[in-house]
């Protein structure tokens, strides 16, 4: 039996130890972080300080675990161009997942009232295709810090299906560096362990997968993207948008995304509001890849692109604000932040087309091996990567 090694279990890593172990491969899992209940998850979030503040979360599931279960196609075309086709894995993800918009019944008045007033002003908002059961959703504002309902869909549903399947976890385990002989992998230290597998696939997120990378020989870790983002909000008494479902719909112009979000940032700045008189609106950027990661920091810096494109955005999204009826001299801003660090292994430059690197059979599987920034949620493109490569592995070994 061929025995596979994955380095991390958020989208990535969840999704190639499920097909994997499915197709009778000996998985296991490597988890830096903790098992947690899907409710715990803010208290595994891990913050890089740089001109942008980068936000992660290391646990069983990754960053999975906080996302808005936002389900979007990105880099379709750009992944076209270099020979990577992933619509028969998209149409999967959408039968297994149900990717799909809530029901209007989910959508709060805030949100509805971002839309109307975005359409008068000539933009084209959509519903946003989320990765939540509508059956178990109760709106609470809180996606970003766990589900208590387990209503939104985390890798920890894979990686249920990838253990009963014969797969193994091992959490509180960093993987420290990759072992190879001859140009090929043959295992993965932790520390003083060395254990031993076939394949390694890493799929620990774009900033300790390049560390990896390069304590093992392969030079990773520059152009970092985080997909930048501000929180524009202000005040409208009694809105209560904190407790709806947040990022319930998307506007897209170019390079920039907005959607309706809350942030308590916005609170501790605006004097005089309580929690439910805020109305706020995120705008995303595809920032220029002008980070990196090395083993002691991590750099990201905005280019005066990203600062035109986020007062751009800026501007958009306090025009929609002050449609709405948002008090403008309340209107303020949280400082840049970035969730979806992602470039730091690109194919082309540290994998290939088929996700390996140099090292025979050490594949990457994470949003590190993005070659263009999408601006956008990575999320639903990295599980179908990760579904693209585990058919690959599995016709290679079963031929």
């Amino acid at each position: 039996m061929v025995k596979v090694i994955v380095v991390g279990s958020g989208a990535g890593g969840g999704t190639v130890a499920r097909e994997l172990s499915r197709a009778n491969f000996e998985v296991t899992i490597i988890e830096r972080g903790p098992f947690i209940k899907t409710k715990d998850a803010l208290k595994c979030y891990e913050t890089f300080n740089s001109d942008v503040e980068i936000m992660g979360t290391v646990c069983l599931g990754g960053t999975t675990m906080v996302t808005m279960g936002n389900a979007v196609r990105t880099c379709v075309d750009e992944f076209k161009n270099l020979g990577i086709f992933l619509d028969d894995e998209f149409r999967e993800i959408d039968e297994e997942l149900e990717v799909q918009p809530l029901p209007l019944s989910l959508q709060g008045n805030g949100t509805r009232m971002i839309v109307e007033s975005a359409q008068k002003l000539g933009f084209k908002p959509v519903p946003m295709p989320k990765i939540i059961d509508p059956r178990l959703c109760k709106p609470c504002g809180e996606c970003a810090f766990g589900c208590s309902r387990d209503a939104k869909w985390t890798t920890a549903q894979y990686l249920d299906e990838a253990v009963t399947a014969g797969a193994q976890i091992m959490d509180n385990t960093p993987v420290t560096e990759i072992i190879s002989e001859e140009g090929r992998v043959i295992g993965v230290k932790c520390g003083e362990k060395e254990y031993y597998a076939d394949l390694v696939i890493l799929c620990a997120g774009a900033i300790s997968t390049p560390r990896i990378l390069n304590r093992s020989g392969i030079k990773a870790g520059e152009n970092l993207f985080v997909d930048t983002f501000i929180t524009i909000g202000g005040k409208l008494e009694g809105i209560s948008f904190s407790q709806e479902v947040l990022m319930n719909a998307l506007i897209e112009v170019e390079d920039i995304i907005l959607s309706p979000h809350y942030s308590t940032i916005l609170l501790n700045k605006i004097e005089g509001a309580k929690k439910e008189d805020i109305l706020g609106i995120m705008v995303k950027i595809k920032d220029e890849p002008s980070g990196r990661v090395t083993e002691d920091s991590v750099i990201k810096y905005n280019t005066q692109k990203d600062v035109e494109l986020l007062s751009r955005g800026s501007a958009i999204a306090g025009a929609i604000l002050t449609e709405v009826g948002v008090d403008t001299s309340t209107l303020v801003s949280t400082h840049p932040r970035g969730a979806h660090p992602g470039g730091t292994a690109a194919i082309g430059k540290v994998v290939d087309n088929n996700l390996e690197t140099r090292i025979s059979n050490l594949y990457v599987a994470d949003a590190s091996v993005f070659p263009v920034v999408p601006g956008a949620p990575p999320v639903l493109t990295i599980i179908a990567l990760a579904k693209r490569l585990s058919k690959h592995i599995i016709t290679k070994y079963k031929s």
